[in-house]
């Protein structure tokens, strides 16, 4: 069944008619847990038993979770865990816990949620980690060109305990986050109406020379400008429209990205170029998680713990049978019904671009950067410790293949 057919059986009037009796969370969550199409009415006994459950008892504490531009109905095209973690940890808190998600950019979106989360306007954010550099620049450091080999290395990377001295320490030090959880794709390019015309890309040299847009980050900006891709910044409202008119070639972004944001209708080639990090993660503000006492603080990992093992296996199977990330492409999904076509560059340009980008091969564009995350981590060489730990891994391991641990506990 196509995502656009799910709530075809709900109009957005009685969603929120829904929504306005048992609160947006509980319907959200309600709605997060059905199976199939759905109807007014399963969604109003979703919503009435998710509500008596949460609100059985009086919770102590209710934190607020402002997801960007998620809702119910993209978290099942990009499973970013973020419903799985709200549910389970009211459930695993026994209600002392209240989680209310508050999505579609209705209290911060993709460049707010993270400095609304450090001011305590909203206490667990999802976001990209690209887009939230801007309010936390230590994010940077998922970012260097080419650190991540595959999906499996960036799942083996966030279960390791290695990643707390490499990443989530320094960026729970100088920010204040506590980062929980992440989906785990590659970027690439998407290119929109001025490559509809043009062969499937099969050569990185194709790429040269075309106008893209770059989000926040400013080490994905240095490889785009190694490779020659010219990285222009562009709002995201005004994304769309560039990549329908031909005002920018392609955009910096993942493929679920692409079937989420509704961008599937103008993107023409989703060009799986792997140059670095595509991570919509979640995280929590650390003055908030400190606060709560020790068996809680337990919760709240575990339930970060169980959202990050459903991303590893959701995401997988999503990306297939859900976008399309495929050849061939699946019928039936966003890739298919939009006419979207995936371009797998072969070893050989993959390799090219490293070289051509990479810190390892060309390391003096990366040294300012380098030098202040290194600076920010105590000293540790960043990109050095992230590289080994990624290879810890085989290059071409399947991510669900990757061994859950909890990243904790050592």
């Amino acid at each position: 069944m196509k995502i656009s057919d799910k709530l075809q059986g709900v109009s957005r009037r009685d969603f929120f008619k829904v929504a306005g009796r048992y609160g947006l969370s509980s319907t959200v969550l309600g709605l997060g847990g059905l199976g199939g199409l759905v109807t007014l009415p399963n969604l109003a006994a979703a919503a009435e038993s998710t509500y008596e459950k949460r609100f059985k008892k009086e919770a102590r504490h209710t934190l607020k979770f402002g997801a960007s531009g998620f809702n119910a109905r993209n978290l099942m095209i990009e499973r970013a865990g973020c419903l799985e973690f709200a549910r389970d940890l009211e459930e695993r808190t026994d209600g002392e816990i209240r989680v209310e998600f508050i999505g579609d950019n209705q209290i911060c979106g993709q460049l707010s949620c993270v400095e609304k989360t450090q001011n305590g306007i909203v206490d667990i954010y999802a976001a990209s980690t690209q887009n939230s550099a801007g309010g936390a620049p230590y994010l940077n450091v998922l970012d260097y060109a080419y650190v991540f080999p595959g999906r499996a290395s960036q799942y083996h990377f966030l279960y390791s305990p290695e990643s707390n001295a490499i990443l989530r320490d320094p960026l729970e030090k100088r920010h204040g986050l506590k980062f929980l959880f992440s989906h785990c794709e590659l970027r690439g390019l998407q290119m929109g109406a001025s490559f509809a015309d043009r062969p499937t890309v099969t050569k990185l040299e194709e790429l040269f020379g075309t106008k893209n847009r770059v989000t926040g980050t400013q080490l994905g900006r240095i490889a785009m400008q190694l490779l020659n891709l010219n990285p222009v910044p562009v709002a995201w409202e005004e994304t769309l429209d560039g990549l329908k008119t031909g005002l920018i070639d392609g955009a910096e972004t993942w493929a679920s990205a692409v079937g989420y944001a509704n961008m599937s209708p103008v993107v023409t080639q989703s060009v799986d170029l792997r140059f670095f990090c595509g991570t919509e993660h979640t995280s929590m503000s650390a003055k908030v998680f400190d606060s709560l006492d020790g068996h809680l603080q337990d919760a709240v990992m575990e339930s970060a713990y169980l959202a990050q093992v459903h991303v590893q296996a959701a995401n997988e199977a999503a990306l297939i049978k859900t976008v399309g990330f495929s050849d061939p492409v699946l019928p039936g999904t966003l890739f298919d019904e939009h006419g979207v076509r995936p371009a797998f560059l072969a070893d050989d340009q993959i390799r090219m671009a490293e070289e051509m980008c990479a810190p390892e091969h060309n390391p003096e564009p990366w040294e300012q950067w380098r030098e202040r995350l290194n600076k920010w981590a105590g000293g540790l060489d960043t990109y050095t410790e992230l590289h080994r730990v990624a290879r810890q891994v085989p290059a071409d391991m399947k991510p669900e293949n990757v061994e859950p641990r909890r990243w904790w506990k050592g």
